[in-house]
């Protein structure tokens, strides 16, 4: 899970999420609408899509644009046909990589992401390959300004699976059924978390440094700019030093 929160804290501290503010609002899209398409457009009953529309407002994405994707998804307006999927493989150091998709076009994203793969000292496998060292869980990162005690008690009476205290953020985990309903119970007691999510976390960790830790950050960050890649997980972890050196 250190791999996964240092990732984050990465991106974060670079602030590049706010710099690619219009790939974010794309994924986003994606997502709506596909989630719209399986499920329907109403929030009350589409778990996913009430997931979407809120990691969409969290964005400060336009209403407009919001309600767009939801029509799209539900067949109340032409739009394009999404396919989803993932792809496993191995970064530097024998990382175990995850890489969710959503595109129009899957031979040119298949291409697109062993081109990256290779380049950067990976290797794209079958699939179940890594699947297998991730569990998929709701994931809810509090800052370490709160009350430890007070999180942890909380998220327990709501239902969470875990709490721990990963140092520089105090983590709340979910089955991914419940992590809504945790979500909900945890705002009415009125504690803000700086993210929420249903994501895929490592099992076990790969300690990286030097240029295989230089390698595979840049894997991530070419990875996680693709317009057709939606998420990327990986189970590395970094050295405070190699943190440092990250953030540069």
């Amino acid at each position: 899970m250190a791999g996964h929160s240092k990732w984050a804290n990465i991106k974060h501290r670079k602030g590049a999420q706010d710099a690619k503010r219009g790939k974010v609002f794309t994924k986003l899209i994606k997502e709506i609408t596909i989630a719209a398409r399986i499920g329907g457009g109403e929030l009350e009953t589409n778990p996913r899509l009430r997931l979407a529309v809120d990691k969409a407002k969290q964005a400060n994405m336009p209403k407009d644009n919001i309600e767009r994707a939801i029509k799209k998804g539900s067949g109340d307006l032409d739009g394009v046909t999404y396919e989803e999927g993932a792809f496993e493989g191995y970064g530097p150091g024998g990382v175990a990589v995850m890489v969710e998709f959503m595109t129009d076009n899957r031979t040119r994203t298949v291409a697109d992401v062993r081109h990256i793969f290779s380049k950067h000292g990976g290797n794209l496998g079958v699939s179940g390959s890594v699947a297998f060292l991730f569990d998929r869980k709701g994931l809810i990162a509090f800052s370490t300004e709160n009350d430890f005690d007070v999180i942890f008690e909380a998220a327990l009476e709501a239902g969470a699976e875990d709490v721990k205290d990963e140092g520089d953020a105090y983590e709340v985990i979910t089955a991914p059924e419940s992590f809504l309903d945790v979500r909900e119970l945890l705002a009415e007691k009125q504690l803000q978390w700086e993210n929420a999510e249903i994501t895929m976390l490592p099992q076990t960790m790969v300690q990286l440094e030097g240029k295989p830790a230089e390698q595979m950050l840049k894997m991530m960050e070419k990875l996680e700019d693709h317009d057709d890649v939606q998420n990327v997980y990986a189970n590395f972890d970094l050295s405070e030093e190699e943190l440092e050196r990250a953030m540069a």
